[in-house]
């Protein structure tokens, strides 16, 4: 069982930046996959960004490409997600997800989630 707590979203003008942060508990974190996704009210949970277990590999969706980056730190059980140039359609609620296997773009593979934490940008 993992259970994982984001933080670190708010309110922010457009071209600011944030960094969420998503802590895992259990001693198994290094041996997940980890994603960011998000979803904004009347649309789907949409796919932002995801790692290895090593942090060795990264995907992003085109959306955030060159803005956001993910990052990992084991020891701390921590994974992140660095959103600069933040955008008001960048506004939204993000979770963090954690995957036994690889690094998926699909939400329905991933095994567990955090509650998520609302990001919010001005124009």
């Amino acid at each position: 069982q993992v259970q994982l707590v984001e933080s670190g979203g708010g309110l922010v003008q457009a071209g600011g930046s944030l960094r969420l942060s998503c802590v895992a508990s259990g001693r198994t974190f290094s041996s997940y996959a980890m994603g960011w996704f998000r979803q904004a009210p009347g649309k789907e949970r949409e796919f932002v960004a995801a790692i290895s277990w090593s942090g060795g590999s990264t995907k992003y969706a085109d959306s955030v490409k060159g803005r956001f980056t993910i990052s990992r730190d084991n020891a701390k059980n921590t994974v992140y997600l660095q959103m600069n140039s933040l955008k008001p359609n960048d506004t939204a609620v993000y979770y963090c997800a954690a995957d036994r296997n690889y690094p998926t773009v699909n939400w329905f593979e991933y095994d567990y989630w955090g509650q998520g934490t609302q990001v919010t940008v001005s124009s």
